[in-house]
């Protein structure tokens, strides 16, 4: 299969970065093929221009590939921090510019883009791996888990995936190495329970 996987945070000695490392492994181990980005990394601008709103073109290479990239993509794997209840910037500037119409979704030819779109992604899942340092109790009752919606509904049901995973590790900030490994051996199952040997 062919695997997308984006990570966006910015320090590499973080613990996103150990989870993308433990995907990457695990998926190679597995037999996949694997579209691998680190958009910090690699240099993804995020900035959404004016004309590329209104028409969707881009000469930006980087954007073309991800959008070719993730139009074939089998399945999508996604690692990112909680900041605000939302992705980093980075991240959302990569779904404005990526998950576009014609690509990710389209409208019905009479469509004026206030219908229900047709989703476009032919992915068989989609898993998005979060962290957090705000405890779970707090995240529900004060906070709603604003990121459970983002994926789930605002993004991968309105591009057609209806297979989705989401897990939050945390709190991170006070975790221990112990629990830490533990976590990672729970990433490496989930990709094995998701994306067994192909």
């Amino acid at each position: 299969m062919e695997i997308s996987v984006i990570l966006a945070h910015p320090y590499p000695e973080s613990f996103n970065h150990a989870i993308y490392q433990t995907v990457l492994e695990t998926l190679k181990k597995n037999g996949h093929q694997i579209q691998a980005h680190n958009l910090y990394e690699e240099g993804f601008n995020p900035l959404l221009e004016g004309s590329e709103l209104a028409t969707g073109e881009t000469s930006d290479p980087l954007v073309l590939q991800h959008r070719q990239e993730i139009k074939k993509a089998q399945g999508i794997v996604i690692i990112h921090p909680n900041w605000w209840g939302q992705p980093p910037a980075i991240l959302k500037g990569w779904t404005d510019r990526v998950l576009r119409s014609g690509v990710a979704y389209q409208f019905a030819e009479d469509d004026d883009g206030s219908g229900v779109p047709e989703g476009l992604l032919v992915a068989e899942a989609a898993l998005v791996f979060n962290t957090s340092n705000t405890p779970e109790e707090r995240e529900l009752q004060v906070f709603g888990d604003p990121l459970e919606r983002i994926w789930k509904d605002c993004v991968f049901d309105f591009c057609g995936i209806k297979n989705y995973y989401r897990k939050m590790f945390r709190v991170v900030a006070s975790s221990t190495f112990d629990e830490r490994r533990q976590w990672l051996e729970e990433v490496e199952g989930t990709i094995n329970c998701y994306f067994p040997e192909d």
